[in-house]
């Protein structure tokens, strides 16, 4: 196994791992380097399993022994894994360099892939058989809610997730860990043209729910016994819901039924339902 010990966070080999915690750096360094953070074992595993390459690890020495399938499959790869570096440092060391106490085990500077056209990402769900729900995040910019939204998606059979052009990244290390790796699992890519996209969706067949409240809506319940055969679900950002255009362009509004007063539920708990009700 390559180990590197470092005992200095200056080390110019460590540039991808440096200010983690920095989120609008990070979002440059990481787009401009085309590469992604993947944090904790289980989450780097799934990475790999995935088919994703590393370019390095970091991690404290007590996790090395547990990490040792996993380095050994990304160095062992037929592309060039062998060269792929594994940097050991001492904890004190690991907390310098990240700005944050990594107690989950490990890191992994991992190559970006490239995104697919939303045509190729639906065509290709369902082994192949084609998407018949898919998700659209429009404009969610917490990172916790993006890696919710993935794992209830994951969990709960939705074939695809679809982002538009200002939501947060899917792969910046905070969704990815909140997603427990399971946006490495639903097919996603990031739509170019919105909210235009929905008119190249309803031409693939889809019929476009807008997640909104409106007098015009209806239940989601009303919405499920439509019976529609392939439906694109579109679940607004977390302070102002969906824009006017988004509703105005969408097939129909639905409106998840609620009581006790309340008007609308977190985002992430919103596409739980959804997702849940429509499966």
């Amino acid at each position: 196994m390559p180990l590197i010990h470092v005992s200095t966070p200056d080390d110019d080999r460590l540039a991808d791992y440096l200010r983690l915690t920095d989120v609008a750096l990070r979002r440059k360094l990481e787009t401009e380097r085309g590469l992604y953070m993947a944090e904790s074992s289980n989450v780097i595993r799934r990475a790999v399993a995935a088919g994703h390459r590393p370019r390095s690890f970091l991690m404290a020495p007590r996790w090395v022994e547990s990490m040792a399938d996993v380095i050994a499959e990304a160095c062992g790869a037929p592309d060039g894994g062998a060269d792929v570096p594994v940097f050991v440092a001492e904890e004190d060391v690991l907390r310098e360099i990240t700005g944050f106490h990594l107690h989950r085990g490990a890191l992994a500077a991992m190559h970006r892939p490239a995104m697919r056209p939303v045509e190729e990402v639906l065509a290709g769900a369902r082994d192949g058989a084609g998407a018949r729900r898919v998700a659209i995040l429009e404009d969610i910019v917490d990172h916790t809610n993006v890696g919710a939204m993935f794992r209830s998606a994951a969990a709960l059979g939705v074939d695809a997730v679809l982002v538009t052009p200002s939501c947060a990244d899917p792969l910046y290390r905070r969704s990815v860990r909140v997603s427990m790796g399971t946006v490495f699992q639903v097919p996603w890519t990031r739509l170019t043209r919105w909210p235009a996209g929905i008119e190249d969706l309803r031409g693939l067949g889809f019929t476009v729910a807008a997640l909104a409240l409106s007098d015009d809506s209806v239940t989601l319940d009303e919405f499920v016994a439509q019976g529609h055969e392939r439906t694109a679900f579109v679940l607004g950002t977390e302070g102002h819901g969906l824009a006017a255009s988004t509703i105005a362009a969408a097939d129909a509004v639905v409106r998840i039924p609620m009581a006790g007063g309340v008007d609308s539920l977190n985002v992430a708990a919103a596409s739980a339902v959804v997702f849940y009700a429509t499966r």
